[in-house]
């Protein structure tokens, strides 16, 4: 059997990650002296807890003795192990998994795991995942399982606009001058992902400008690669969610929200 794994920064609903057996790293966030496991609380109350706290957040990727623990145990029962996480340029899980792969290997030297770089996080972390785990469940090889996450991550898009520049600029990547200059001016980036680093797809004039030019380039995907599945993915922003899932699916797309 071949078992998929990926971490907490996927963010796949709970129903998908029961339905193809996925299983799940979690990554942790230190707020000040708190460390917060991320699969164990809200996205809501995390920022509620954000927003009252004057420290910044760091992640913490899982450590050796997780990752080789939960490695181990499917080994150990003969399975195989597919395992695609964060982008390495944003989190040193990758790495940690590489190092664990090797003390697997002494132990079992005829285990069988592949580490994919999603070089993303997020849903396009979660459907490249999923692209596997179905890939799986369909009894492919472990050399199919590992090609049909790569090709959904080449075939795959994240855009996102934030609501408001105050986590840029308290997380030093924006200056206090930049923020306030793009505030008078009304200017919303949309941000995606670039060789798996977080950056600057677009500066937009206006918040509905911006989700327009989201859409449009959905519009352009679609006709370049094709269409498989949609998430509109949201942080305490329903209501703007929503409209997008409205918009998307008048461009003729089946849309999930999450």
């Amino acid at each position: 059997m071949i078992k998929i794994i990926t971490d907490s920064t996927s963010y796949i609903p709970e129903d998908l990650l029961k339905k193809y057996d996925i299983d799940v790293l979690s990554l942790s966030v230190i707020l000040g002296e708190e460390i917060i496991v991320e699969t164990q609380i809200s996205t809501v109350d995390f920022f509620k807890k954000l927003d009252a706290s004057p420290h910044h957040p760091t992640s913490s990727q899982p450590v050796v003795k997780t990752v080789f623990d939960k490695f181990k145990h499917y080994v150990s029962n003969g399975d195989s192990i597919v395992a695609c996480f964060i982008s390495s340029e944003m989190s040193g899980t990758n790495s940690t998994a590489q190092i664990v792969k090797g003390m697997i290997h002494e132990e079992y030297p005829d285990s069988n795991i592949m580490i994919v770089d999603s070089m993303s996080n997020c849903m396009q972390l979660g459907f490249a995942v999923l692209a596997g785990a179905k890939a799986a469940k369909a009894g492919k090889s472990i050399e199919q399982v590992v090609a049909a996450m790569k090709d959904n991550v080449s075939k795959s898009r994240m855009l996102f606009i934030p609501k408001n520049l105050d986590y840029l600029k308290r997380s030093g990547r924006l200056s206090k001058a930049s923020a306030l200059a793009a505030s008078l001016l009304k200017i919303y980036p949309i941000l995606t992902v670039i060789d798996g680093k977080a950056d600057v797809y677009g500066k937009i004039r206006t918040r509905g400008k911006a989700v327009k030019q989201m859409i449009t380039q959905f519009k352009a995907d679609i006709e370049n690669k094709g269409f498989g599945q949609v998430f509109v993915i949201h942080i305490d922003s329903e209501d703007e969610a929503q409209k997008m899932k409205e918009a998307l699916e008048a461009a003729g797309a089946k849309v999930e929200l999450s």
